[in-house]
């Protein structure tokens, strides 16, 4: 299975990391498009952080895993980039969630 997670701050939501871990099991490797869907969400995310908001997320990136702290910008402008894409792929991971509910599970932290 795989499980997503995005930690959040309380005062105002602003998500400040998330991981993603596991596999679907899906399918045979290459063939599994959960695991595929997962990892196109979630990679060209980070690419788009940094193609758009010209921002280099600190990304740990293994088998399997997928993980980022988020610093917050001191540009207002380019931190709402940033948490708009990473809106997007909560949306995206829930939408594939709820469609594969077997194979992927979100959760949501708060600090």
């Amino acid at each position: 299975m795989i499980s997503v997670t995005f930690v959040r701050r309380a005062a105002d939501r602003r998500i400040v990391s998330f991981a993603i871990s596991g596999h679907a099991k899906y399918a045979n490797r290459g063939k599994d498009i959960i695991c595929a869907g997962v990892s196109a969400v979630s990679v060209g995310t980070v690419n788009a952080i940094e193609a758009l908001a010209k921002v280099e997320l600190p990304a740990s990136m293994k088998n399997g895993w997928l993980s980022s702290d988020v610093p917050e910008q001191s540009d207002k402008e380019t931190d709402d980039k940033v948490q708009l894409l990473l809106e997007s792929m909560v949306v995206m991971l829930g939408n594939i969630a709820q469609s594969y509910d077997k194979y992927v599970i979100m959760h949501e932290q708060l600090l």
